[in-house]
């Protein structure tokens, strides 16, 4: 078989194309494939399913990025990194691997949305991984997928809450009963901030069981990717080193035309050895903990999806099951400017069930539909340990608890989210027709606290210890400073809250030429309410400061919007732009109290969302392809009380936490040195624009500016690379980051930690080789 990866070109590449012609080539007969004439002088269609149907994505009333996995291997995106550098209007807020919230369409209010579940929804097949909320979410690997489609704008009626701002697809590739395949990837990469290397290993095996009947894929990676960020509390240089690793099996029969049975499996794990977060005032990549942080992650996954072909309508029902670890280690301890130690060791269990059943028709005729039915469960156990440490209480003489740690406490959360859905085009003509689709969900939350744990007035004694020391130690001599250890906790109900209704979308579409699609939409998207696990809690250092609301109900958002996708010069140069207007309401904000730096969620009125966003690729002459991206948005806070102003520290005028400009520029280069050989060279520039990390004023004190509130810079980037390709095998070399920019991109809205500024990652040299059977 011909190889099909061509240029492992930039890694984390800057922008979202649609995939060449070459790409589509690749999935045609032998007999029928384009020259390479043909397919380096045009650019091919793409199809995607981000309607739940097979449509060109032309004619998609939508903003959709789409990537291939020829894509992904020529950029280098192994991850969610390079996913929001080629997607315009996306920015990854990264504090850290596993710790990952995109944003979209400048719908943030700030990078980390603690105890909020992202704007952004991300699927992995049919599963949303990204309901974790603030907790760890894993990173997935995005070896041998199908495509991915990133998709702008709220998608409420086919993808549920959460898709507020977008969604984000992950297609895995289905087994091939026709033949045998395999396919390896290795990635070699050396950081200048490193002493280590970047490893990253990938393979496929493609088995026919039956021939054009059953097949087993199998999908394996491993990532071992020095770390570059030295953290002086603990010792450790390169301490953010991330071991990374997990497959996927699937299985999938095919007795007939009309029948398809798919069974997933799927396992990953990623164990990133500390936080990447540094503090610029310890030096460039330097942090301090009194131990590593640590995010890491854990999730299996169990799938089974059945389909059948009618006639006229194809049904589709799929269950997954997922099974979900996660580590929260954090020290607390920046809060106090690392006084006393204060550090929270959080073990998180998800059991999530999904089943989604959709019945779509067949395209042809005047309408096109869909409807379908959707149940979520899940259930989240989280253990909160929190620590100081064996060496400061003896040193100071604290005694009284029973270990290192001053409070424990277990909790339990459900929630549910039923819905049913239904979409339908009505085609005037071939050229002229109209979208409408519905979702009327019922979602609901409610948290509980186990029993048993204990709490103490460790805190208070630590925070006022020089008082504490002068009353025990010299006015009653005595040997230790006692803690008073108060529990177990007795078992309890939080309130159940829970929300109903709709969300809408209504497009029409026109060709006015058979290569130019315009449309118009109105859309909605929500997120279900939010429970805070300490609702209720008076702080014992501060008992004036804000007491824990109960949660955040939830939000809606509104979305108007104009686009337009075309191909010119026959098929040399192909637009995509769209302008939007969006109306956010009752929006869930994260915001912590100030004395002991307790997490909580609760809403505000409103904000506002304008922007354009363009993608453009051209072919100007044989061999070159050049891609352009660009992003304008611009947003503020526009309804805003004085009660939501005080408890949020938000201000009416305020801009929300994304990029007023973004964009790319690629320039790539195919040609033919022998004849049995095909070399590519691609430069890569990225742009994004600096904005803030939070609202500006201290929640429970709104005339007081907020200490961390701070601007991510605006950074620009450089990627390059060179590959050949021969019969089935690929040879590249490349540059990330190559002037070896330093810039902030992530500014943690939170006291609580000593390093909260991320940066871009340093520049690194590289080679991959893949090979493809």
């Amino acid at each position: 078989m011909k190889a099909t990866l061509l240029a492992s070109a930039c890694a984390a590449a800057t922008l979202s194309v649609l995939v060449p012609t070459m790409a589509q080539a690749q999935e045609q007969d032998p007999d029928t494939r384009e020259t390479r004439e043909e397919r380096t002088t045009r650019i091919g269609e793409v199809v995607v399913t981000a309607t739940r149907r097979t449509e060109r994505v032309q004619d998609v009333p939508l903003s959709i990025t789409t990537l291939s996995q020829e894509d992904l291997n020529e950029r280098g995106i192994v991850n969610y990194d390079g996913l929001a550098i080629a997607t315009p209007g996306v920015v990854l807020n990264r504090a850290s691997a596993n710790f990952n919230n995109f944003s979209a369409r400048g719908v943030a209010t700030n990078g980390y949305g603690a105890n909020l579940q992202s704007t952004v929804a991300i699927y992995l097949d049919e599963l949303p991984i990204s309901s974790n909320g603030n907790s760890t979410i894993l990173d997935p690997s995005l070896y041998d997928v199908e495509r991915i489609e990133f998709l702008r704008g709220p998608q409420g009626t086919l993808f549920g809450s959460g898709s507020l701002a977008g969604a984000l697809r992950i297609l895995t590739h289905d087994p091939d009963p026709s033949g045998f395949d395999a396919s390896v990837l290795v990635d070699i990469g050396k950081m200048n901030e490193s002493d280590g290397l970047r490893q990253r290993y990938n393979a496929m095996i493609n088995v026919p069981l039956i021939e054009d009947q059953l097949a087993l894929r199998v999908v394996g990676f491993s990532r071992n990717e020095a770390g570059w960020v030295d953290n002086v509390g603990t010792g450790i240089e390169d301490s953010n080193t991330l071991v990374q690793y997990g497959g996927r099996a699937i299985l999938q029969w095919e007795p007939n035309e009309r029948f398809v049975a798919r069974l997933l499996y799927s396992n990953e794990v990623s164990n990133p050895h500390d936080s990447s977060l540094t503090n610029p005032n310890r030096g460039t990549f330097v942090r301090l903990s009194d131990r590593p942080d640590l995010f890491q992650s854990d999730m299996t996954n169990y799938n089974a999806t059945f389909e059948y072909q009618f006639d006229g309508a194809r049904l589709t029902s799929s269950t997954t099951f997922s099974d979900y670890q996660g580590l929260f280690y954090v020290d607390l301890a920046g809060s106090y400017n690392q006084a006393f130690p204060f550090a929270l060791d959080a073990d998180a269990w998800d059991e999530t069930l999904v089943q989604e059943t959709r019945l779509v028709s067949d395209p042809g005729g005047a309408f096109d539909w869909s409807v379908g039915t959707f149940y979520f469960r899940k259930r989240r156990d989280v253990d909160y340990a929190y620590r100081s440490n064996e060496d400061f209480l003896t040193s100071r003489a604290i005694s009284g608890l029973p270990d290192e740690y001053y409070q424990r406490f277990a909790s339990h959360f459900i929630s549910h989210e039923i819905a049913a859905f239904g979409q339908l085009t009505y085609r005037f003509t071939p050229d002229l027709w109209v979208t409408g689709g519905v979702r009327y969900g019922k979602t609901d939350a409610q948290g509980f606290t186990e029993a048993g744990g204990y709490n103490s007035d460790y805190l208070t004694i630590a925070y006022n210890y020089a008082a504490y020391a002068a009353y025990y130690f010299g006015v009653l001599g005595a040997s230790s400073i006692p803690v008073t250890v108060t529990g177990p906790y007795a078992a309890a109900e939080g309130v159940k809250v829970e929300e109903e209704g709709p969300s809408y979308r209504f497009s029409v579409s026109w060709r006015p030429t058979p290569s130019i699609t315009t449309y118009a939409s109105y859309s909605t998207g929500f997120r279900p309410p939010i429970v805070n696990a300490r609702a209720g809690a008076v702080s014992t250092i501060d008992p004036t400061d804000i007491v824990i609301p109960y949660g955040a109900t939830s939000d809606e958002l509104i979305n108007y919007e104009i686009g337009i996708k075309g191909r010119w010069f026959n098929n040399r140069l192909f637009a995509d732009a769209a302008v939007y207007f969006i109306d956010w309401n009752d929006i869930q904000v994260q915001a912590n109290r100030v004395s002991d730096s307790v997490q909580f969620a609760t809403n505000i009125g409103g904000a506002t969302s304008k922007g354009l966003e363009v993608a453009l690729v051209t072919v100007p002459a044989e061999g070159w392809t050049v891609a352009l991206t660009g992003s304008w948005n611009k947003t503020e806070v526009d309804d805003l009380s004085a009660s939501e102003a005080a408890i949020s520290g938000a201000v009416l005028g305020a801009p929300l936490a994304g990029p007023e400009f973004s964009g790319s520029l690629r320039f790539n280069y195919e040609w033919q040195p022998t004849s049995n050989v095909t070399g590519n060279a691609s430069v890569a520039i990225s742009h994004v624009g600096g904005y803030p990390n939070a609202f500006p004023n201290t929640p429970g004190k709104p005339l007081i500016p907020l200490p961390t509130y701070d601007q991510v810079d605006a950074y620009t980037f450089v990627n390059a690379t060179v590959a050949f390709a021969f019969d089935n095998y690929t040879v590249g070399a490349y540059v990330e980051n190559l002037f070896d920019d330093q810039s902030i991109n992530y500014i943690h809205p939170e006291a609580f930690i000593d390093g909260r500024y991320g940066r871009t990652r340093p520049r690194t040299l590289g080679i991959r080789l893949s090979y493809e059977y």
